[in-house]
């Protein structure tokens, strides 16, 4: 299995340090070969130098990266994941480069080209080996020195190479700053939480090493033992530990930036905290980022993270006091996946100083009595939580962050206690903690806790980030009180929903007990979760897309005035549509001339707060007749619009509330871009700091462009423009037609975010688009139009189906004995072969936690799993093909 970071984020591994070293670092004959790469763009070329290396006994192949010109830098070491080869860090080793530092890669012991076995970090081996490198550094012309046999030098890596950044710093007194990432603190505790094994993942260590025989042979010995066993025994552990930098976590001195993954079973972010808590103690800078992904999948970030990179050594290997290196502390967070490529919706929350895992404390009551729990014979079957190798996009972690639970717990081999509903909106960031008293039938009792997210009506939970906490009961058979420290997870509930602590006996990715065993389980108290209220999110200035807002109701206005209409009599407000943003009732509109024919007719539906409709049709529906009727343009023939229980009339002082784009905007030729918006919004007689003038242009991106004469513009600009007039002000409804007509991927996407926030905050938006694929991963609910009929109204996950067919994707293509196999599983009414994998139809009975469960048993390859039917298919089935 690759395990390399474009793959499946894997462990990073790498050499490091010992003490002095005078270390012979011969080079081998004919080992250099030189390269040069120059960047089309004019950016600085990059010299690479590829070499083997003889290094006590081995031989390492290394490259060497260093800016064109003469000059000193300083210089990073750049260590590969677990599994990987130095070639995988090339890209990044270029970036580095031209921003100024030397860098040397390297493929570690038992990897690539390079020779021996592989020792997981062994301070003897690779960490020595590492001490060797910047020997070797230290002697080269490019690179920056502090001193004789000093060169100034940082280390970066993720997971394997993490760790070995981590180890370099503790054993070699010449590394200056490092940049650890999804890496462990504590092998031992990453490989055994809890005293119970981690079995997945370790064969999936053991499997990319190449076998056991490709390891040292101490380590061979022991995964053997404990595989077989299925119990750590402390010589597993301390042989462990000795490679992990928590052996040497009080010599880890240097600025230390720790990146780690939200979506890791491997190396979970209790493991960043340690780190963290002893490096600080140490008296050393330390900056701690949770990224949105890890070694079980999600968004790695990439970008974000080697910029911050950067950062932190232009500040601590540079000396750039100028340069920004981030807040203390940052975590990514999730607002949605993209429904058409799997893609989160990220946000960052950051606070002035790294929270921990326990800051401010919250008990949730929890009920439910004494329990009995059965671990079966075998550990088998096994509950389902995270399944490792099922990294990459996709997967477990999308079908999660849609809020569809993949989770497995069977019943009898678990014990479960309720908080109550919530009544306000609670955000977890730490790790939570329950204590519970653990009766055995047997001497030890190993349980699985977990933290369920609970849907009000108790049909849907979802397991944030598919973690759980393992943990063995010593001296359980006469009783023992245990308090269970639950994965660290950051994580929103929503009023409403519940809180639901799980202990099973049994989980896919660990060595259960194989004796049955029956165990007793009670509360001792309430559920403990951190909410570390100081992690605020970012108030991100809101895009131009939000600027259009009273737009619409000063356009309409405008409008009004400039065409003389008159105003009708309204109707009274409704009381009771008062805080109801819109409520459309029978409407009619005939086109003009003549008297049997309609643009629109019988139209109802209603629009709540915090909704982003989507209004969907094909051309002539009659949506956009629709808008122009609810913005007062026009007036209907028959029926009623109210907004916010307001009738809606020409020149309604509720419009005022009202933001709307339609149709594009007349704009006086002759004028600047600028100078239109200026004038526009002194029509509408606002104050001017209302306006947010300077945000809206700044968010268009019409750069120079705002001094010239707006007849000179293409169709894109104006649409820029538009879209810019439109963004003045903040008003309750936001309308939109078409508002993607002449803008690029970047606007279409910040449109998307701008769209969801609002609605987030409590407002409406109401969105007419020909891109399905934008609506359906904006909008939380439709109107389907045809021939100025409703065809259906409701919320998009009801309207593209609940998805009873399912596309699995997998690696490889699978075999026609498994498709049967598959077919024939409870509660699955038919599988077929599909170009990337299978297409599973439910029946009544069927779930995707179960199917995703009986697929791991099948052994199937799945890499990623979710509902078949798109909008598209729903929208082409609603209207007859007529789009």
């Amino acid at each position: 299995m690759d395990l390399r970071p474009s793959r499946l984020r894997a462990l990073s591994r790498g050499p490091r340090r010992l003490l002095a070293a005078v270390a012979a670092v011969a080079m081998l004959a004919g080992a250099g070969t030189w390269t040069a790469a120059v960047a089309s763009d004019g950016t600085r070329a990059v010299h690479r130098t590829d070499r083997v290396m003889a290094v006590d006994g081995v031989r390492l192949d290394t490259s060497f990266f260093t800016p064109a010109g003469a000059g000193r830098h300083p210089a990073v070491l750049l260590a590969h994941g677990f599994g990987g080869t130095k070639d995988d860090m090339r890209r990044q080793a270029e970036d580095l480069t031209r921003d100024g530092y030397a860098v040397l890669t390297w493929s570690a012991r038992g990897f690539g080209r390079s020779t021996g076995r592989i020792g997981l970090n062994d301070p003897r081996a690779e960490v020595a080996d590492v001490s060797r490198l910047v020997d070797w550094l230290a002697r080269q012309p490019q690179v920056r020195l502090d001193g004789p046999g000093d060169p100034r030098v940082g280390v970066a890596g993720g997971s394997y190479g993490g760790a070995v950044a981590l180890l370099a710093a503790a054993y070699d007194h010449r590394v200056d700053a490092i940049a650890p990432a999804i890496t462990y603190w504590n092998l031992a505790d990453a490989l055994f939480p809890g005293g119970v094994f981690k079995k997945l993942w370790a064969g999936i260590f053991v499997n990319t090493g190449g076998g056991c025989a490709r390891f040292q042979p101490a380590l061979c010995r022991m995964y053997d033992r404990v595989a077989e066993s299925g119990t750590p025994d402390p010589a597993a552990r301390a042989l462990l530990e000795a490679r992990s930098p928590s052996a040497v976590g009080t010599r880890v001195k240097v600025p230390t930036l720790l990146v780690q993954g939200q979506t890791d079973s491997l190396f979970t972010l209790g493991q960043a905290d340690a780190a963290a808590r002893a490096i600080r103690a140490n008296g050393a800078p330390v900056d701690v980022d949770w990224i949105a992904g890890g070694h079980d999948g999600g968004d790695m970030e990439t970008g974000r993270v080697e910029t911050r990179v950067r950062a932190w050594f232009d500040r601590y290997l540079k000396g750039d006091r100028s340069v920004g290196t981030g807040p203390a502390f940052r975590v990514t967070r999730t607002g949605g996946v993209d429904s058409t490529d799997g893609t989160a919706q990220l946000r960052g929350a950051s606070a002035d100083t790294y929270p921990g895992l326990r800051d401010h404390p919250r008990t949730l009551p929890l009920t439910g009595g004494t329990q009995h729990v059965d671990n079966p014979a075998g550990g088998s079957p096994p509950g389902v939580s995270a399944l490792p190798g099922l990294g990459g996009s996709g997967g477990l972690a999308q079908l999660s962050a849609l809020g569809v639970g993949v989770s497995l717990d069977f019943p009898g081999q678990y014990a479960r206690f309720d908080s109550a509903p919530l009544t306000r909106d609670l955000r977890i960031t730490g790790t939570p903690t329950a204590t519970v008293r653990v009766t055995s039938t047997r001497e030890d009792a190993v349980l699985f806790g977990k933290v369920y997210d609970v849907a009000p009506d108790g049909t849907g939970q979802v397991l944030p980030a598919q973690l759980v906490t393992p943990l063995r009961v010593t001296g359980a058979r006469t009783g023992k009180d245990v308090t269970v420290t639950l994965p660290a997870i950051d994580h929103e509930v929503r009023a409403g929903h519940r809180l639901r602590l799980v202990l099973a006996s049994t989980d896919l990715g660990y060595a259960s007990p194989a004796a049955p065993a029956g165990y007793t389980v009670a509360l001792k108290g309430g559920l403990s979760v951190p909410t570390a209220p100081a992690v605020t999110t970012a108030a991100a200035a809101l895009p131009a897309w939000v600027w259009w807002l009273p737009v619409a109701g000063a356009v309409t206005a405008l409008a009004l005035l400039l065409t003389a209409r008159r105003r009708t009599a309204a109707p009274a407000p409704d009381p009771a549509l008062a805080d109801v943003p819109l409520v459309i009732s029978g409407l009619h509109k005939r086109y003009a001339g003549s008297a049997d024919r309609y643009a629109v007719r019988e139209l109802s539906f209603r629009v709540e707060r915090g909704q982003v409709l989507g209004l969907l049709g094909p051309n002539g529906a009659g949506k956009t007749t629709t808008l122009r009727m609810l913005m007062g343009l026009i007036a209907p023939d028959d029926g009623e619009i109210r907004v916010f229980g307001h009738a809606v009339r020409p020149g309604a002082t509720v419009l005022s509330r009202v933001g709307a784009f339609v149709e594009g905007a007349g704009f006086l030729p002759h004028l600047s871009g600028r100078d239109n918006l200026e004038l526009y919004w002194r029509a509408t007689g606002r104050p001017p700091e209302d306006a947010h003038l300077e945000e809206a242009l700044e968010i268009a991106g019409l750069g120079d462009a705002l001094a010239r004469a707006v007849r000179t513009y293409s169709q894109g600009m104006r649409q820029r423009l538009a879209i810019a007039q439109a963004m003045l002000g903040l008003p309750d409804l936001l309308i939109l037609d078409e508002p993607t007509n002449g803008l690029d991927p970047p606007q279409i996407r910040e449109m998307r975010e701008v769209m969801i926030r609002y609605a987030a905050a409590g407002r409406t938006v109401i969105v007419s688009s020909h891109l399905l694929s934008e609506v359906e991963q904006s909008c939380t609910h439709l109107v389907v139009m045809d021939r100025g009929r409703l065809v259906q109204a409701g919320p998009v996950r009801e309207i593209t189906g609940s998805g009873d067919t399912l596309l699995v994707g997998t690696a490889t293509p699978v075999e026609e004995p498994v498709v049967g196999k598959v077919a024939a599983l409870p509660g699955v009414a038919s599988a077929v072969r599909a170009d990337d994998g299978l297409l599973v139809r439910l029946g009544p009975d069927g779930t995707a936690e179960r199917l995703v469960a009986e697929l791991v048993r099948l052994e199937v390859p799945v890499v990623s799993v979710g509902p078949h039917r798109r909008l598209e298919d729903a929208f082409l089935t609603l209207i007859g093909g007529a789009a």
